[in-house]
């Protein structure tokens, strides 16, 4: 079995160091980090949630984000996607994701927020 290496600052106080797992959530959530077409040379990189957050929550929009949420972790071959949940809350969007970290066969619900104050 591969050990995936690498490190964050992200709320991490003396040990930046990440492996398997963690690493891959980590890289997950900054993926949801930047808006599609913000990363340099990589125009299709990101997230479309950010250009929705202020349009109507319509199934339409709500198929849309589950879509992205779907091809934004199909990116990472570590990961796969069990269940989404998207709603709306008082400033922005609430996903509720289900994914398995494929290597170890873990599961755990993640929870973001794509707040329109940000």
């Amino acid at each position: 079995m591969t050990t995936y290496k690498g490190f964050s600052t992200f709320n991490r106080v003396k040990k930046y160091k990440l492996t398997d797992y963690e690493l891959a959530k980590q890289d997950l959530f900054n993926h949801f980090q930047i808006r599609k077409g913000e990363k340099l040379m990589n125009p299709d990189f990101g997230s479309a949630i950010w250009d929705m957050l202020f349009e109507p929550f319509t199934e339409e929009i709500k198929q849309r984000i589950v879509d992205d949420i779907n091809s934004v972790v199909k990116y990472d071959p570590r990961i796969s996607v069990d269940s989404v949940l998207v709603t709306q809350f008082e400033y922005g969007i609430q996903v509720e994701l289900e994914i398995t970290y494929i290597p170890t066969n873990q599961v755990e619900k993640l929870f973001m927020q794509f707040d329109q104050k940000l």
